[in-house]
């Protein structure tokens, strides 16, 4: 018998979903109050303006290492022990008292190198712990829903994640307005409250037996590397076709509006982005994730084109939001769709190694989009988009045998 996921029969366990969707907008929060503080806090340590993107770039580099490796060894914890909690548990312990140490450092200490190189170590430490859980963690979902039904289990992490991002261009005043000690708390309880309800939900581990994992590897043992390099790339293409997408759109509808703060039209396409998913993890279900994926990757890109003779016209966004969110939405999905139970962690781990690499490069080669003209920013999108659409056309599911 082929088996694909490890699921209960009735589709989906919308508790245990909505569990997981409260940890992914935990981390989603997180990693917003840690991208509007840290270069101001930089700043008021003793570091120069520029510091931020050198700072960007290890820290996804980091990510390219460590996410797989950890996805990797919460797989063989769940062997071992039956649960990948122990990885999500330390990584978020860990996580949140690195989390509040950050402005506490800054606020209550005297600048001087060792305070500095402190404060990097910390930054840096916290950034390690929010990568040792975040694959983990987002593996469990192939465990909360039949393959069939994983974008639509998928689309309520899409939605939780894109919400809290949308209000990104309007709340950021806000936001700093309050304070980095109380809102890095704050952050904090979130992400331990988050993480204790999803334990709270999380039904038992079944031991994987061993003769599971001694057939896959006697009759499947070439078709990982491959799989894996495919979602590496997929990663890759997601992330900087993503980055270029959303930075295009912005520069256009400043374009379109005459104006030079297009804060609150993208305020109000991110939310129409994250109430898509819904209708796409739908829709992805019905005709199945991988067409659909592949269609919205070469309709994305055809339109992307087109804006540069439309600019950004009512019906383009409309098309661009409908397809994006198939993609974001049918990520994940397609992840833990093509491997088995037992390599679900390293096979998100990896992926995020790819959205990794590419935010590395991204900040290497491009440190300010603002400079880049809308020609080369199209292009690059639109090839990086096409390229997702090659590396899921050619990927193909390695089954699980029992």
């Amino acid at each position: 018998m082929v088996k694909t996921t490890e699921t209960n029969p009735s589709g989906v366990m919308w508790l245990q979903v909505g569990g997981l969707a409260g940890m992914q907008g935990a981390i989603t929060l997180c990693w917003l109050i840690y991208n509007l503080y840290i270069p101001q806090l930089l700043v008021s340590i003793g570091f120069p303006k520029g510091f931020a993107i050198g700072l960007l770039i290890i820290e996804n580099a980091l990510a390219v290492i460590i996410e797989p490796l950890m996805g990797g060894l919460s797989d063989q914890a769940k062997r071992w022990l039956t649960s990948r909690f122990s990885f999500i548990s330390a990584g978020v312990i860990f996580s949140s008292a690195s989390f509040i140490l950050i402005p506490a450092i800054v606020s209550f200490s005297e600048p001087s190198d060792i305070i500095r190189w402190i404060f990097l170590f910390v930054i840096v430490g916290w950034s390690i712990a929010m990568a040792v859980f975040r694959s983990p963690a987002i593996a469990l979902l192939g465990k909360y829903a039949l393959n069939v039904d994983l974008p639509l289990a998928a689309s309520w992490l899409t939605l939780t994640g894109g919400i809290i991002n949308a209000f990104r261009p309007i709340s950021t005043n806000l936001i700093l307005s309050v304070g980095a000690v109380f809102t890095f708390a704050l952050g904090s309880l979130v992400l331990l409250a988050a993480a204790f309800v999803l334990r709270f939900v999380n039904p038992p581990e079944t031991p994987i037996p061993e003769i599971v994992e001694l057939t896959e590897k006697q009759h499947f043992p070439e078709q990982l590397p491959r799989v894996l390099f495919l979602l590496l790339g997929t990663g890759f293409g997601i992330a900087w076709g993503s980055r270029l997408l959303m930075d295009v759109i912005g520069k256009l509808l400043k374009i379109e509006l005459n104006t030079n703060d297009a804060g609150g039209m993208m305020f109000i396409l991110s939310l129409a982005l994250a109430f898509a998913a819904l209708p796409a993890g739908a829709f992805a279900t019905k005709i199945g994730n991988r067409k659909a994926v592949v269609w919205a990757s070469c309709t994305i890109s055809i339109s992307m084109l087109l804006m540069l003779f439309f600019g950004a016209k009512l019906l383009l966004l409309i098309l661009i939001i409908c397809t994006f969110s198939l993609i974001l939405n049918g990520a994940i999905p397609l992840v833990l769709s093509l491997v088995s139970s037992q390599r679900a962690g390293l096979a998100t781990g990896t992926y995020f190694a790819g959205s990794g690499l590419a935010g590395a490069l991204l900040a290497a080669i491009f440190p300010q989009l603002a400079t880049i003209s809308l020609l080369p920013e199209i292009f690059l999108s639109a090839i990086a988009f096409l390229a997702v659409g090659i590396f899921v056309t050619v990927s193909r599911p390695i089954p699980q045998m029992e």
